[in-house]
């Protein structure tokens, strides 16, 4: 198995630090606002990567955080008049109701960053005792950047370039910087804002610090792969590296994988151009099995262009797949209970030649892209190559073969077993029962268990209300 290392600039072997396990950390969102469709693309791209892990046979520990602790949370906190741990617990319970329409697994761990501020604290007092950051007048506690020497290895940029050519690192307080490359480890805090006590002031840590300190605590000082999107490589990632190299003596992470942009009808998305689009404004218009597909059928490095044509297209595709899946379904119930004849023998070796060319696919840095293909070569021989004669090992054995691919891909070939209003409103009353004993757990497993059958549920002033997507 080959990775695309952003490190290196080159496709490397994988060799995992501990044999048959794999070490995964991948930048979650910051939670102010429902997630948008750029958010959804390292989720089900790196969800994919994991579960095709798995299926090499390797024990994967998945961590992906959720920031929420930032500017943006304390702004749309104000605005409301709430407390920012209100905006944040709000939008962690939609973003898990988008990843779970998506099929996307939960991480091992999903760390929050508020809950993990003594980490940050510790590792940047033991920066300070190496001299890598150094605290200013206000009890602002800065990185210094040009201690550590590998500083742009990652992003490939030459240190002395960065003054003039990027604005990246230059943020305010530059007069009481030593450099002004430096970065903030740790900040005062302003009116109305959420604080820590910290040995320099009451304050919060700078964003960096998080995803190092998480990945510190859920993997250890060494991770085979750290991911994300490639608008992270620099200055997040980069400055990641810093301070946990700086802080523990070790690689930090061995692979760094991004996954490239996601445009708009051919146009940056932005609110501006009114191209914006969330998870839920797409899920409105198609089940979010076909946004997954859509995502998957580009190669994660290469620049996804997304437009309705392109939906359309994608839907048409997972309807091939899935009509193949269900007209296999419908001839396993109706077939005679008989073992393979010889010639259902030679197909179905035939069959598995598309595995193999899968996991060929899958293994030259994941290329999802020729992964569908070929799913799309075993969705045709399987139509050609099977009928009411069929028995029933011989279709069973293919149904197989179809669904670990698509299992691979997170794409669910099973039927959706429609639920009857009367189990909704049961389920309903459940959660509403579990709320009331503050047992949120499992109130939030109905919830994902309602959505999974295409249930969506809204809490509102005057009860809960549902809808099937």
């Amino acid at each position: 198995m080959r990775i695309y290392n952003t490190l290196t600039k080159t496709k490397q072997e994988f060799v995992p630090i501990e044999e048959g396990k794999v070490r995964m950390y991948v930048c979650g969102p910051t939670v102010y606002n429902l997630i948008h469709i750029g958010n959804a693309r390292p989720m089900i791209v790196f969800d994919t990567v994991r579960r095709y892990m798995e299926h090499k046979g390797y024990e994967v520990n998945y961590v992906s955080n959720f920031t929420d602790v930032d500017d943006k949370i304390i702004k749309a906190a104000i605005e409301e008049g709430v407390d920012a741990s209100v905006i944040s617990r709000r939008y962690i319970a939609e973003c898990k109701k988008d990843m779970a329409a998506m099929n996307v697994k939960p991480a091992t761990t999903h760390p929050l960053a508020t809950q993990e501020i003594d980490g940050m604290i510790d590792m940047i007092k033991t920066l300070i005792d190496k001299g890598h950051a150094y605290v200013a007048a206000d009890g602002t506690v800065y990185y210094r950047t040009r201690s550590f020497k590998d500083y742009g290895k990652l992003s490939h940029k030459n240190i002395d370039d960065l003054r003039g050519g990027n604005r990246s690192l230059l943020v305010s307080g530059e007069d009481q910087k030593e450099d002004p490359l430096d970065f903030v480890l740790w900040k005062p805090k302003k009116d109305g804002e959420p604080y820590w006590e910290s040995p320099w002031c009451n304050g919060r840590p700078g964003w960096h610090i998080e995803c190092s300190v998480m990945s510190k605590k859920y993997l250890g000082d060494e991770i085979d792969i750290h991911a994300g999107g490639e608008d992270l490589i620099f200055p997040h990632h980069e400055n990641e590296i810093a301070q946990s190299e700086a802080c523990n003596g070790k690689i930090f992470a061995r692979y760094w994988m991004h996954n490239a942009f996601l445009n708009i009808d051919n146009k940056k998305m932005s609110k501006s151009l009114g191209n914006f689009f969330t998870v839920r404004d797409i899920s409105e218009k198609y089940d979010l099995q076909v946004l997954r597909f859509f995502m998957l059928s580009a190669h994660y490095r290469s620049p996804l262009n997304f437009s309705a044509e392109l939906m359309e297209a994608a839907k048409n595709g997972l309807e091939r797949i899935l009509t193949c899946a269900q007209n296999l379904q419908y001839r396993l119930e109706h077939a005679a209970n008989s073992h393979m004849t010889e010639e259902e023998g030679r197909l179905y070796e035939q069959a598995i030649t598309y595995v193999n060319r899968f996991d060929e696919a899958m293994d030259d840095d994941f290329n999802t892209a020729d992964a569908i293909s070929v799913i799309f070569e075993l969705v045709k021989f399987i139509n050609s190559n099977t009928g009411e004669e069929s028995s029933k090992a011989y279709l069973q054995n293919l149904y197989e073969e179809l669904k670990m691919l698509t299992d691979i891909c997170g794409l669910i070939i099973e039927p959706k077993q429609e639920l009857l209003d009367a189990d909704i409103e049961k389920l309903i009353q459940e959660r509403q029962d579990a709320r009331k004993q503050k047992n949120f757990a499992r109130a939030d497993e109905i919830r994902n268990q309602l959505l999974e059958k295409g249930i969506v549920l809204e809490d509102t002033r005057e009860g809960v209300k549902w809808k099937r997507a």
